[in-house]
């Protein structure tokens, strides 16, 4: 019975589904990190942090109760739609480089998409409970699936369903305010030739999202072939 999880079949649908899903998602780490770090060392030709560059998009944009605020680590800015606060890294909220003005514009462009309302984003926001709730279960499940009863199994799959679902919608969500982002720099905060620089930091963001979901996808199909193999 143990031997569908930890057994042949486990590693295998693991090797099948899984395994490429993860390697590319260590392809994209590489791919952000190196354009960061690259982009982190050449200025933008302005003397503009990122806050300031945060501050100016939102006030163009008439969102002037959307705050801006620093946070401590690497590359854990991010929009809080609760709280309509802007998070920037240290290095972001700071620097003057050209990623520090790419990801500052792309987390201002998730705050116009929340006060356009824009139904990507909503729909991600509230589903995002549901998928952070469902992803600490799953594996319970499942386990008490092999170990009693089939329809546990089938219970653990429908909750990873709003995880893969959360991934998915996430794309649009990044993809979007990226092209916000380049919209509002290539608007008389960059200049042009900076403009390919800040695209090609937010293309390597872009694909630690695509490898998530790809992860996501990999690890539904594993559970589904797992299930398979437990009624044969």
């Amino acid at each position: 019975m143990y031997g569908n999880i930890y057994g042949g079949g486990y590693y295998s649908s693991w090797m099948i589904f899984v395994l490429p899903a993860m390697l590319f998602a260590s392809y994209a780490q590489l791919k952000i990190n190196s354009a960061f770090n690259k982009y982190s060392r050449v200025s933008s030709d302005t003397a503009y942090t990122g806050s300031q560059i945060a501050r100016m998009i939102l006030d163009r944009n008439g969102l002037y109760d959307v705050r801006v605020e620093q946070i401590s680590g690497k590359l854990t800015d991010h929009y809080d739609p609760r709280a309509k606060v802007v998070r920037l890294s240290s290095g972001i909220y700071s620097g003057n480089s050209i990623a520090s003005m790419s990801v500052a514009a792309h987390e201002v462009g998730h705050a116009i998409q929340h006060a356009e309302g824009y139904f990507p984003l909503i729909l991600r926001n509230n589903i995002a409970p549901i998928a952070n709730f469902s992803s600490r279960l799953v594996w319970l499940f499942i386990i008490i699936g092999f170990a009693i009863s089939p329809f546990f199994i089938e219970l653990g799959i429908a909750l990873f369903l709003s995880v893969v679902l959360f991934q998915i919608i996430t794309l649009p969500v990044e993809f979007n305010a990226s092209s916000r982002a380049l919209i509002q720099l290539e608007n008389g905060i960059m200049a042009r030739d900076k403009i390919k620089p800040a695209k090609e930091v937010l293309r390597a963001a872009a694909l630690t999202y695509v490898a998530a979901t790809l992860v996501a996808i990999g690890e539904l199909l594993r559970l589904l072939a797992m299930t398979n193999r437990r009624r044969d």
